[in-house]
């Protein structure tokens, strides 16, 4: 009759329960580390491409810096062309208006 032992049985539900009650924990830890670490990588992902994003303009703000600069050096200066032409009609009219001057 050792078979039908209530103590038994009840040390054994214990030991059961004890048990089953270690693995609950385990996978409910497991789950909640698997979502930390999805949530991580999620993070990871987003600063990885507002990165990039910001790479990227960067890059496309050093290029437009260079060719501006590259224009500004080749092009060429007009209003400086402009300012010389005034200068010599200004002297050639009064040389103009000394030689009427002088032939009178």
């Amino acid at each position: 009759m050792n078979g039908f032992d209530m103590d038994s049985w009840k040390s054994n539900a214990a030991d059961f329960a004890q048990d089953a009650r270690s693995r609950a924990e385990g996978l409910i830890n497991s789950i909640k580390l698997t979502d930390l670490l999805e949530r991580k990588r999620e993070e990871d992902k987003m600063k990885k491409t507002i990165t990039t994003v910001l790479a990227v303009l960067g890059i496309v703000a050093a290029v437009a810096a260079i060719a501006y600069a590259v224009y500004r050096f080749v092009a060429p200066d007009y209003l400086e062309d402009y300012e010389d032409y005034e200068g010599d009609s200004e002297e050639d009219a009064e040389d103009a208006d000394e030689d009427v001057v002088e032939e009178n």
